[in-house]
């Protein structure tokens, strides 16, 4: 009974065509597990790490080279500096990579001690349009004795030809752990002094050698400063390249 059913199903289509029916399928299911080749895109090839490292150290040491030959080529002191050192009884303090500067001389058995800081070239509150006008140099004027005590003037320089400085604050001090104290008293505020006692105040920085000289060489100085400190930033780190 079996062997009728089969023949009666397989009469009823053609032998060829169910061998070419099993084969279609049997190469479809193929082509579907069989493993599809991997594409990559087309790179170049990284070069090492050291290499492109140095490259970049040494593109950045040209830059440098270049400004710093730049700099040195425009590089001139000021005039004021030079005549201020040559005639003044002020000896300056300058140390190389410090921000720091200072102008020192005895008088009496006391020393006085004129200290400032380098300035940008650059004034950060210039608008667009306006004319720069020079910035002011903060700077101390202490006046202190053999035992630590001294008094010690803060001050600005400013524009003008009459008096070219301001005074802030005025403080004295009986030691230098006190001058140096954080948490010391400043002294009052100049402007808050009698006239008399201000007047006298600013005769005597007058006799210590306070004058306009001075304020034009501060200035000067600060400037001439931060340009000569920037010019040896350059150096050094072009070394270090």
């Amino acid at each position: 009974l079996c062997l009728l059913k089969l023949r009666s199903a397989i009469s009823g289509c053609p032998p060829i065509q169910v061998i070419m029916a099993a084969f279609r399928a049997a190469l479809r299911l193929t082509s579907r597990l069989a493993p599809r080749p991997a594409v990559f895109a087309s790179r170049a090839p990284l070069a090492p790490l050291s290499t492109r490292f140095f490259s970049a150290g040494d593109k950045v040491a040209q830059v440098l080279q270049s400004e710093l030959k730049h700099e040195e080529e425009q590089y001139e002191q000021a005039k004021e500096i030079t005549s201020f050192l040559k005639n003044s009884p002020f000896k300056l303090v300058d140390v190389e990579g410090d921000v720091n500067m200072a102008l020192e001389r005895e008088v009496g058995d006391k020393t006085v001690r004129i200290e400032f800081q380098l300035t940008s070239p650059f004034a950060t509150d210039q608008f667009e349009g306006e004319e720069a006008e020079n910035e002011a140099t903060e700077l101390s004027i202490t006046v202190e004795g053999k035992s630590g005590a001294g008094i010690a003037f803060y001050c600005s320089t400013q524009t003008g030809e009459d008096h070219r400085y301001v005074i802030g604050n005025v403080k004295s001090y009986a030691s230098a752990e006190e001058r140096d104290s954080v948490t010391g008293y400043n002294g009052p505020e100049f402007e808050d002094l009698d006239d008399k006692l201000q007047e006298a105040f600013d005769e005597y920085l007058g006799e210590l050698g306070m004058n306009s000289e001075v304020c034009d060489f501060v200035d000067a100085m600060a400037s001439d400063k931060e340009q000569r400190e920037y010019v040896r930033w350059l150096r050094i780190t072009k070394k270090m390249l």
